[in-house]
């Protein structure tokens, strides 16, 4: 098993036969699996997934929100008073 900067690198062999000890390696890293030397899949530790889902959801508010302010047609102004 390697470790190389924020993620795991282990064969598929390796990952079947110590998946135990290779998820607690891990320690919410992500896990890149390799088949013959070539990426086979990924694994993510479920608090990494929702934390990525969490800012994939938030950029696209975000792009949304700059995309609306760029179009300032519906904008109102109002004074605070009269809110």
């Amino acid at each position: 098993m390697d470790a190389i900067e924020h993620e795991l690198i282990v064969s598929l062999t390796a990952f079947k036969k110590q998946t135990d000890t290779v998820l607690k390696e891990a320690k919410h890293r992500p896990i890149t699996v390799l088949r013959g030397g070539k990426l086979a899949f990924y694994v993510m530790d479920p608090i990494l997934y929702e934390a990525v889902m969490d800012d994939l959801a938030d950029q696209a508010a975000y792009r949304k929100t700059i995309e609306r302010l760029s179009d300032k047609s519906p904008l109102v102004e109002v004074d605070f008073d009269d809110l």
